[in-house]
This record gives structure tokens, sequence and C-alpha cells, in this order.
């Protein structure tokens, strides 16, 4: 077979990548489907499962590896956060506040991207903070508690925010947030931005949506 870079060894091995996404595959199957010589299918898999892009079941057979699902949320957050910044520059324009796109990593939330209020006085989260999980309106959300949820005061005086779903189908992949002093932003959050809030976290969750349909990753 052709190699398609003019680097063979990297061309088999992602046959053999490809071949062990319909799942776990046996050392004769793998040569079966990727038309190898069974040495160099051996050799080569051995290799993915060094570097932790292939693994071994339980009963021998190979399958991808932990490395491969790291690498594919990588690409997954940096698509939605690069979608995410139009959708949360509209919101911070339509409400004068600060906006943010938040996701879980491990057991903390990280803020994936963000657009600042104008105001002087206003919340300012940086790209890449983490905060704790278990206070706030976005932390709720991504904690699984449906619907819009505010918060005043809960992780910091003086502050409120209301966020809704970033949704993969059913489910919850992010948060889109709206924050800033309580002199604006009220004391029933929800009211005055909900509506808002709720219609920017549709619009993303849509266009990842068809983001992944044309992409032939949804």
């Amino acid at each position: 077979m052709d190699s398609l870079s003019g680097v063979g060894v990297l061309d088999k091995s992602m046959r053999l990548l490809d071949a062990l996404v319909d799942g776990p595959l046996s050392l004769a199957e793998l040569v079966q489907r990727t038309d190898m010589h069974r040495a160099t299918a051996h050799r080569l898999a051995s290799a993915l499962i060094v570097h932790g892009m292939a693994r071994r079941t339980d009963d021998g057979r190979f399958c991808l590896g932990l490395r491969c699902v790291v690498l594919a949320a990588n690409v997954a957050e940096a698509r939605l956060a690069e979608m995410a910044q139009p959708v949360l520059a509209e919101l911070r324009d339509a409400t004068g506040e600060s906006t943010q796109l938040y996701v879980v990593d491990g057991h903390e939330r990280v803020c994936l991207a963000a657009a600042e209020s104008p105001h002087g006085l206003r919340t300012i989260v940086p790209v890449g903070q983490r905060l704790t999980m278990s206070l706030g309106s976005a932390a709720r959300v991504l904690s699984g508690e449906a619907g819009i949820v505010a918060s005043v005061g809960e992780r910091q005086a003086g502050v409120a925010s209301v966020s809704a779903p970033v949704l993969s189908g059913t489910a919850i992949i992010g948060a889109i947030s709206v924050s800033g002093p309580l002199d604006r932003t009220t004391s029933d959050p929800e009211r005055k931005y909900g509506a808002l809030v709720l219609g920017a976290a549709r619009e993303l969750s849509e266009a990842f949506a068809a983001r992944g349909l044309r992409d032939g990753t949804g």
C-alpha cells in the first residue's frame, strides 16, 4: 500500500489507530484490517501502547488508549472555546456585564473563554482560571442543576451571576455565565439576564452540534 505522507511508519500507525476506532481487535484481526505483516502490526501496536495511544484489554485484544481520549477532549474544548467567543461578546454587549464559559476539569471548573464588561467596576475571570465546583451559579449548572441557575454573593460578596448549560445531546459540556456587581445585576439576576443567558447557551449548543456534524464528529 502506498504511503500517504511519505513517512511509512506514521501511515501504518494511523492505519492501526483507524482500525481500532471500531473497537477492540485481536492481533489477527488487526492484520486483516490493515493488511500488514503480523510482525509489523504487533511491533507498531506495542509502540502505540508505550505512548498511551493503544492498550490491551483483559483478554489480550488491542484497543484505543486513554491518551486518545485526552487528545480528543482537548480538541473539543479548543473548538468550543473558539465558537464561544462571538457568543460571549454578543451576550456581553446585550447585558453590559462580563460573560464567561466554564467547563469541568477534574474537581474544579475552568474558565475556557470570557468577554469583559466595559464598566470600570466589573467582574474579571481570566481565561484558564480554576474555580471551585461547590459555589457559584456555573458550578451548580456543571454539577447538573437543571435550567437557569442564579447566585447572589455565593462565591464573592457583592457579586451576582446567572448561568445556563451548554449541551451536547443531553450531556452538559459547559456553562455560560453573566456576572457583575449587585448594584447593576440586582438581587434577582435571573429575572434580568436569565433569558439572554439561556439564549446564548442554546446558540452555542446548536453551533457546537452543527460543527460536529460538518466535521463528522457529532
